[in-house]
């Protein structure tokens, strides 16, 4: 696919990956795991797991407690045995994850563009919430839109349909930013145009085709879309 920047009018911004590091998560199990960074990508990985589930079991709970629940069996899989307390003080860094650097200025440039500019996250309001007080990106952001609100989580098209209509935007004149394969993938399938940011050199998850755009930074986004 190829991007269309002229067709797009609001920006929508995806949370975990995107506007802040999740790695660092790794930092907060270094002082209660001897190896922290298998302990981390497991937990990452099947939280991102249990929401692919909830979609199709009728099992939806907010996000934090979806992580928390796959935090414990990341601990338990690798034999950590910490206090329920202990647990919940390593979940807690994610109302502080380290903000990637390109972050503000490049959505201080879509904003002087005259783009509207939203989050659209799994993450349950209380997360987001803290998330854009850290970021300090909350005079940026028109808003934040939560899979709770329809207790849905990506990629399901549903929450990106809720999206477009929070928006007051065409889903068809929506790009739609994340580090996430198969977040593009849902953005695409629901009728947006999908942005990959690719800060780390990963490899691409192609088995349903391309992303419309991929940036290394939210700078170079915003030259795109100025192009």
């Amino acid at each position: 696919m190829s991007f269309a920047p002229d067709r797009v009018r609001t920006v929508t911004f995806d949370s975990y990956s995107t506007i802040v590091d999740v790695d660092a998560a790794e930092a907060a199990l270094a002082d209660r795991v001897d190896d922290p960074e298998p302990v981390s990508k497991l937990w990452r990985a099947r939280s991102i797991e249990y929401t692919f589930v909830a979609n199709h079991v009728d099992a939806y709970q907010p996000f934090y407690e979806m992580n928390r629940d796959a935090l414990q069996y990341a601990l338990d899989a690798h034999g950590v045995d910490i206090r329920d307390s202990e647990r919940d003080e390593i979940l807690a860094v994610y109302h502080e994850l380290d903000v990637f650097d390109d972050v503000r200025d490049g959505i201080e440039r879509l904003r002087e563009a005259g783009y509207d500019c939203y989050v659209v996250s799994n993450g349950n309001p209380e997360m987001l919430a803290s998330m854009v007080d850290h970021a300090e990106i909350g005079d940026l952001i028109a808003d934040t839109i939560s899979a709770d609100e329809v207790r849905t989580f990506k990629p399901d098209a549903e929450l990106y349909r809720h999206a477009a209509a929070r928006t007051g935007t065409p889903i068809d004149e929506i790009a739609h930013v994340t580090a996430a394969w198969f977040d593009v993938y849902g953005a695409q399938h629901a009728g947006m145009q999908g942005v990959r940011v690719d800060r780390k050199g990963d490899p691409w998850d192609g088995f349903g085709g391309d992303p419309d755009l991929t940036v290394e930074t939210f700078d170079e986004l915003a030259e795109a879309l100025s192009a």
